[in-house]
């Protein structure tokens, strides 16, 4: 029997519960992993285990928040190595309460089509076709799919076998708030930038909101500019930054709508300070060497300065 992954859910409120279920596609959008692994294992009828994990890695200081995001599945185990530490899921049963959840609250990326891979070799595995040399076949041809395709072990070992065409994703509309909430978690930026300049005190200060993503997903980033009324998209080799940098559109719409959609993790942390230092530009203090020093010193325990 299946279990229902609503019910392992920290909330019977179905509003949280549906704010909850659209941050943690957009948090796996961003960190998480749909990783499919073959093995050769003597004791296999195929002479090769099969194994599938969902996963998402972050550094350790973020411990709270996938044990957030481990209470909503009710699922997974958590690991902790040295500096990170890795929220992952399984078995059969497990891996199919993951499936249930990202087929109501889809993602977006290009990771749904790693994703959808995925759950076929799940559906295989799941009809132990894994076990015969056919569906083992099977499972090798998304492998060279999925994630950074083969080994070479594995290329040696199927040398016949014809990879799986990759899906295309097609809507990548966003659906829900609550899901770039959970996206900026996973990979947005709150910068403070000072430069030297022409004012009275010689020095100027900037606030940018940064997303960056590869440029697989540069529909998707452009799709910002419309959502949040803002910002431009730069390309970078094989990434796409979409950034805010106009005061009034940081002002005016970035912390407002992260007021409204709460990110979660340490990063909520430099959101307050970037908070902080857009209220002391309001009331002009950045103009005054008192106020531009109380910015630099905000500034320094923020990102890389933050224990």
């Amino acid at each position: 029997m299946t279990k229902n992954f609503e019910t392992k859910n920290f909330t019977n409120d179905t509003s949280a519960l549906s704010s909850m279920a659209n941050f943690v596609t957009g948090f796996t959008d961003g960190e998480g992993s749909f990783k499919l692994k073959v093995r050769k294992k003597k004791n296999c009828s195929t002479g090769w285990s099969v194994e599938l994990i969902f996963e998402i890695c972050l550094h350790k200081k973020d411990q709270a928040l996938l044990e957030q995001i481990q209470k909503y599945f009710g699922v997974g185990k958590i690991y902790i190595y040295k500096n990170s530490i890795h929220y992952q899921v399984f078995s059969l049963e497990d891996i199919q309460i993951i499936i249930e959840h990202f087929d109501k609250y889809a993602l977006i990326t290009q990771k749904y089509a790693d994703f959808l891979l995925f759950k076929e070799a799940f559906y295989l595995i799941k009809n132990k076709k894994h076990l015969t040399v056919e569906g083992l076949e099977q499972i090798i041809a998304i492998r060279a799919t999925i994630n950074k395709g083969l080994s070479g072990l594995l290329k040696a070992s199927f040398p016949e076998v014809i990879p799986t065409p990759r899906p295309v994703v097609v809507d990548q509309t966003i659906k829900d708030p609550n899901w770039l909430a959970g996206f900026t978690s996973a990979e947005g930026c709150f910068l403070v930038m000072d430069s030297k300049s022409n004012t009275s005190i010689g020095s100027r200060v900037q606030l940018i909101f940064q997303l960056t993503q590869h440029t697989r997903d540069e529909q998707l980033m452009r799709s910002f500019i419309n959502y949040l009324g803002c910002g431009n998209i730069n390309l970078s080799r094989a990434e796409v930054n979409y950034k805010v940098t106009g005061f009034s559109e940081i002002n005016d719409k970035i912390i407002p709508f992260f007021k409204k959609y709460p990110i979660r993790g340490v990063k909520i942390l430099n959101f307050s300070s970037f908070c902080q230092i857009a209220e002391l530009m309001k009331t002009k203090k950045h103009l005054t060497l008192a106020g531009f020093n109380q910015i630099i010193k905000i500034k320094s325990e923020m990102n890389k300065g933050r224990d």
